[in-house]
């Protein structure tokens, strides 16, 4: 396992080894292997970013999806049960009942 871990990491980071060694330029090895690992890191930095804000995102959608099911569940009440929605002032007027 080890000897698979340090050959994966040679033939990604060592230019000796990896494909880019057929550049045969050494500046332009170098820079193209600077231009992949700014790519990798703007990448992961992305990807982390996402999912921290995801928790937010989510609530904001439980939040939205809340508002709208309390919509229709006061809408629907309305319509079957509209005694639901009597003001008791806690008087009464004479001859009325509950």
């Amino acid at each position: 396992m080890r000897k698979f871990v340090v050959f994966i990491w040679n033939y990604v980071f060592d230019h000796e080894v990896s494909p880019l060694r057929h550049i045969q330029d050494v500046p332009t090895r170098h820079m193209i292997l600077q231009i992949l690992g700014w790519m990798w890191a703007a990448s992961f930095a992305i990807a982390i970013g996402s999912y921290t804000f995801l928790a937010i995102s989510l609530v904001g959608h439980i939040v939205l999806i809340a508002a709208a099911a309390i919509t229709v569940a006061t809408y629907t009440a309305a319509e079957k049960r509209p005694s639901l929605f009597k003001r008791a002032s806690g008087r009464r007027v004479d001859g009325e009942h509950e």
